[in-house]
């Protein structure tokens, strides 16, 4: 049975690049391991201190552009809610103006229809009275 070749050659490329940088700098401290750790131990620590030096200026911009963001969603958010305050109180102007609109149209209805059981019942209590007044032979 043949070795099937991996699904990925991703490990064989990272390999190849790890044996690429034992070698130079095997080479270049001339095949002296010791040499060769010291060097790649300068090296690591040089570009680290490469990528330290431009970190924390990195950081204060995007901390300053931070800012700017945040600046802006709170006066976006602030301006919504300025503008929801001002629908808010436009609406309960409304709200109390149809409120007292139903309420006078309400009471002129009761008014209308008490005059109107008022002027009947004066009626009734008219006929009614002329009622008597024929049988008790008043007129």
């Amino acid at each position: 049975m043949a070795a099937r070749p991996p699904k990925s050659r991703a490990p064989l490329y990272v390999g190849l690049a790890a044996a690429g940088g034992v070698g130079y700098y095997l080479y270049s401290a001339g095949g002296n391991p010791k040499v060769a750790e010291k060097q790649f131990e300068h090296d690591a620590a040089r570009a680290s201190a490469a990528v330290k030096s431009e970190l924390p200026g990195r950081g204060k911009q995007v901390k300053k552009e931070g800012e700017v963001y945040g600046e802006k969603v709170d006066a976006f958010f602030d301006k919504a809610a300025d503008d929801a305050q001002g629908k808010l109180s436009a609406a309960e102007a409304r709200a109390k103006q149809l409120g007292n609109d139903v309420r006078k149209d309400l009471q002129g209805s009761i008014d209308r229809a008490d005059r109107r059981v008022e002027e009947s019942a004066a009626k009734v209590k008219e006929g009614v009275n002329n009622g008597w007044n024929i049988f008790s032979g008043k007129k």
